[in-house]
This record gives C-alpha cells, structure tokens and sequence, in this order.
C-alpha cells in the first residue's frame, strides 16, 4: 500500500510533462495514423482495456495513449512497470503497456531486462495467452544487445525457460513445445537436455507415458540431444507406475549403457517399485547396491525401505535390515527410526523395538530418535508393566535430550506412583527440568498424591512447597486439601 501511494504522488507530476496523455485530442491525428509498417503488435484482447489515471489529478485516458519517453525507452518502461508491481491498476497492464509502446513505434525493441521480468510475472499469475504474445514480441524484435554479437542475446534462454515451465506446469504441451521448438531456431548452440525434461517431467506427471516415451525418442534420434541422469529419472520413474518396475529396470539398463551415472534418485525409485510390487528381497537387493557403488543411503532411502518393509507387515525384517545397515555405519544421520518402532510396537515386538532404541542410544545419535519415537517404546513398556525398563531406558534419553512431553511424562509419573515407585518418578522429574522439561500442576499433583499414600510425607512437602513457589496452588483451601492428603 506505501508503494501504492508514493506511485500515485508521482505520476500525476509525469502526466502533466506529457500533454499527450492529459489533452489526447491534441495529438489525434498522430495517434489515429495507422503505422506503415508490419512490425505492428495489436493489444491482447484477453486483458481488460483500464484508464492509466492513478488519481483525481489526471482524468481518465485510453491505455494505448502513453508517454513518448516511456515508448521509446525500454530502460523507462522497466522502471515503469516495476515501479508498478504492487498498483491496483497497474499490475495487471504490463503487457498491455509493453505491447502499445512496441505499436507506438516500429523501432521499439525491448531489452532482456523488461522481457525477463514480464515473463516472470506472467508465468507467475500464470496468463499463458498473454505469455504468448510476450514470446512473439521477443522473437520478432530482438534484444538490442545482440546488434553488437554475431551471437544471440544471452538472456533468451532464460527468459524462454520460464515460459516452457509455465506452459509446462499448466499441462499445455502444444504451447511448451511450441516454445522450445522457437528456442531451437534461435539459440546459437544445441540446447542441454535440461530444457527437454521439463516437458518430458510435464508427460510423466499427467500419466502420458506414451507421449513421454515418443517425445523421448525424438529428442534423441531427431534433435540429437544427449539424455542426463534427470531425463532417465523422469523415465524410470515414469515406467515404474505406468508399467511396472521391470519397464522402469530397462531403462535403467540404458541409462547405464549410454554412460550416465545412476544417482539416489534412480536407486530410490527402482526401490519403491520393488516394494509396492511386494519383492522386498528385490528391494533390499537395491539398497546393497547403492552401498557397493558408492552412491550411500539418504534419508529418503531409509525412508522408502524401512516405511515399506513396515507398511508391508515386514516389521522384523525392517528390523533386521535396520541392525544391518546401522552396524555397518551407513544409516545416515537425520532418519528418525518412528516407524519402526511403531510398527514393532503395534506388532507385539516391544522387546525388538527396544533393542532398536538402544543401538540408537548406544552411539548417542540422538537425531536418529525423536522424542514420539521414544515415547512409543515407553508406552508400550509401561502397558507390559516393565517399569524397571521404563526407568532405564527414559533416564537415557533424558540424559541425552530427548525429554517427553509433559503428558507422556505425567503418565509415566503415575504409573511410577501407582507402583509405589514415587521416588523414581521424583527422580526422573528432577532430572527432566535440568534438561529444559516444565513440569505443570498435574505433574506435582500426581507426586504429591503418590508420596502421601507411601506415607512419605517429607518427600510429599517438599513437592507441594514446590508446587506452592511455582504458582500450581491456586488458593489456601487447595494447599490444605494436598498437604491433608500427606497426612492420611
């Protein structure tokens, strides 16, 4: 709104240097000649037709009636239109501004800055009609850099990706080709393959693998453009939903013949064919692989595998696979191991579920645990009635930051006490705070209630002095109801 309002200030003072605008009758003659040349550009006739008045200093004109210093310079109508990015009026003008210069003047050529940043903004707001007409004005009037080069301007590519992607990402293959079919007659050298997958990822992601498969074979047999990794992803990837992972094996058999290094992504996506096929041992087999090629296991890959084997009722499996890769040192730093344990749980393997904690715990890779992970195997210790392990194993994790939320630690606190363990749970509790845990009411409420049916109440009065100093005790006649409790 600021950058509205400052805009609004100024213009009425650059309107009023231009009689043309403010008295366009005065000029009529001049604006009604119809231009001799074919270099003429009409309006978009998709945008709406606004006044350029920003005030009630200047009456309202036709747009196409501009500034001749605004339509001889193309340095001038990019300060123009980024000036005018956040006007309500404007903003949605720019290319109907650009286009009534170019029509104003047959010698008009707008420079890679202005074309660079309409086509930005076009493809943003997604106004593919007027991201048309944007190319042809750039393909018909060059940028003015490349009078002094044998060589074409070199922000055309750029500014022809953005609307490739555009066009792309709308699902408008005939018009993204179109473009890059443009981008070939002008561009000085053969263009990478990068320019050619954001179509062929555009195929894939609408489930035209056929079209993909054709638009495969003539970039390569008829452009002569060499595929990389990415081209061969987008394909393998593509294989792999629309035929199966024995299509999607195939290309992999090519991507290595024509001697493009597999990366992650390859080995990821073979390996989520194979789970969702159900030929985990195939998948495993995949995830070796990586390993003896040097590639390594990302997170995602441990995600892919381990989620898979669990999501297949493969639990123990994942487990051992888990053991495997963790005693090796490849399991990288960052997977959280939640679904394992999740699925060992809910599969009645608590006793596994905790020997995969602590391995975690053992190396004090903490950032392979997090805390709903630890909580689920304390949960499920607790329902076993293991409480000597529930001890155990969350003074570790206490000790190592991963401290439980209030709630899971209110539930340990009471089983603790129920047990008669109420020293126990004290003991965690304290340790807790000095690893940043904030008790709350009901934490010292349940120790209070546990020492004073232990008949411990020294113990018990320390906690409710506690309680009291932290401001848990709302009133006198609730501190007389706990401390009575202690003295049952």
């Amino acid at each position: 709104m600021a950058a509205s309002r400052r805009l609004a200030r100024k213009l009425p003072s650059l309107i009023s240097r231009h009689q043309r605008l403010i008295s366009p009758e005065t000029d009529a003659p001049e604006l009604t000649e119809s231009p001799t040349t074919s270099a003429s550009i009409p309006l978009d006739p998709s945008l709406p037709v606004l006044p350029l008045a920003v005030s009630h200093l200047s009456p309202p004109n036709p747009l196409p009636v501009l500034p001749s210093a605004h339509a001889s310079s193309p340095a001038s109508l990019f300060r123009l239109l980024r000036r005018a990015r956040h006007h309500p009026r404007l903003a949605a003008l720019d290319l109907h501004i650009l286009l009534a210069a170019a029509d104003a003047s047959s010698a008009f050529r707008p420079d890679h800055g202005l074309t660079s940043l309409l086509a930005a903004r076009l493809a943003a707001s997604r106004r593919l009609p007027s991201l048309q007409r944007l190319l042809e004005l750039v393909l018909t009037r060059p940028c003015p850099c490349a009078d002094d080069s044998i060589f074409a301007c070199p922000e055309l590519l750029p500014t022809l990706r953005k609307a490739i992607i555009a066009f792309a990402a709308s699902g408008d293959i005939p018009a993204a080709s179109q473009a890059l079919a443009s981008l070939r007659r002008v561009a000085d050298s053969p263009l990478p393959a990068e320019f050619y997958n954001i179509i062929l990822h555009a195929l894939s992601r609408l489930r035209r693998h056929d079209d993909a498969i054709r638009f495969y074979g003539e970039m390569t047999s008829v452009h002569r453009v060499n595929p990389d990794a990415y081209t061969f992803n987008i394909l393998i990837n593509s294989s792999c939903r629309a035929e199966g992972v024995d299509a999607a094996m195939r290309w992999f058999g090519e991507m290595q013949r024509r001697s493009c290094a597999p990366t992650g992504v390859s080995f990821n996506t073979l390996m989520r064919g194979f789970i969702r096929e159900g030929r985990y041992k195939e998948g495993i087999k995949v995830a070796r692989e990586m390993l003896e090629l040097g590639v390594g296991l990302s997170v995602a890959s441990m995600e892919i595998l381990i989620g898979g084997l669990c999501c297949g009722s493969e639990a123990l499996k994942a487990a051992e696979v888990f053991a495997e890769f963790w005693g090796d040192g490849v399991v990288p730093e960052g997977f959280d191991c939640f679904e394992l344990v999740d699925a060992l749980c809910r599969g009645g393997k608590v006793d596994r579920a905790v020997e995969a904690v602590d391995m975690v715990l053992e190396r004090n890779m903490k950032c392979c645990l997090s805390v709903p992970a630890g909580v689920t195997v304390l949960e499920c210790l607790m329902k076993a009635g293991k409480l000597d392990e529930v001890c155990r194993l969350m003074w570790i994790m206490i000790d190592q930051g991963i401290v439980p939320d209030a709630i899971s630690c209110n539930c340990i606190f009471e089983a603790l006490c129920e047990a008669g363990r109420t020293a126990d749970a004290n003991q965690l509790r304290v340790f807790a705070k000095e690893k940043g845990f904030e008790a709350d009411g009901e934490t010292y409420h349940v120790l209070v209630q546990g020492f004073g049916r232990q008949g411990k109440r020294k113990e018990g009065k320390a906690v409710l002095d506690e309680m009291l100093d932290l401001g848990f005790i709302p009133n006198i006649a609730s501190y007389n109801r706990l401390l009575g409790g202690l003295h049952k």
